[in-house]
């Protein structure tokens, strides 16, 4: 009991850091990011749809579609992530102001919190489902980390928003998105 409560605790502090990265300082730089939360943004980019309202119905029909391929512990944490990350993605979305014209250092503290905020999720053995099912299910089979599955992944998405934010702010992106999956392995394999 002990270890569910830490790591329902893990999961709530994870994400409310991969929240406040996005909400902070992804979108008042007009970043991307890959995955979901990338197509939630671009949804935002596009339409001024809520970031948390989207992230949570897409991720929920993921997670339909992908719970045979997980145990039901992971199912149960991941169900709690998205409930946690949406939660928090619509409590902070009127935080949000640009910190800084310094796209790069927007872009590092981005990825350093949406890679804090993931590595706390997956240390507790959940996810925040989208590109985060798929990575755990290509971990599972195929032996690839976590990090390194979630950034082939977000680097697709990433891909298509180019065509909304333009080339610089891709270059920023990915920049924001390798971080994010080196944290994301630090933190589960250890430094």
């Amino acid at each position: 009991m002990r270890e569910h409560t830490r790591n329902l605790l893990l999961i709530i502090i994870g994400g409310c850091i991969f929240a406040l990265g996005i909400n902070l300082f992804a979108l008042p730089a007009e970043l991307s990011e890959g995955g979901v939360i990338g197509i939630t943004i671009l949804l935002y980019y596009y339409f001024g749809w809520s970031p948390g309202i989207t992230n949570f119905i897409i991720n929920l029909a993921l997670m339909v579609a992908g719970y045979r391929l997980l145990d039901k512990r992971t199912i149960i944490y991941t169900i709690f992530g998205i409930i946690s990350t949406s939660f928090f993605l619509f409590a902070t979305e009127s935080l949000g102001r640009k910190f800084s014209n310094d796209t790069l250092l927007i872009a590092i503290f981005a990825g350093v919190l949406v890679g804090v905020g993931l590595g706390l999720v997956f240390l507790s053995g959940g996810t925040t489902g989208g590109s985060a099912i798929i990575a755990r299910i290509i971990n599972k089979y195929l032996g690839v980390s976590i990090g390194k599955a979630m950034l082939a992944v977000d680097i697709l998405v990433i891909g298509v928003s180019y065509f909304k934010i333009g080339p610089e702010k891709t270059l920023y992106t990915l920049i924001a998105v390798y971080l994010g999956a080196r944290l994301v392995d630090y933190i589960i394999e250890g430094f």
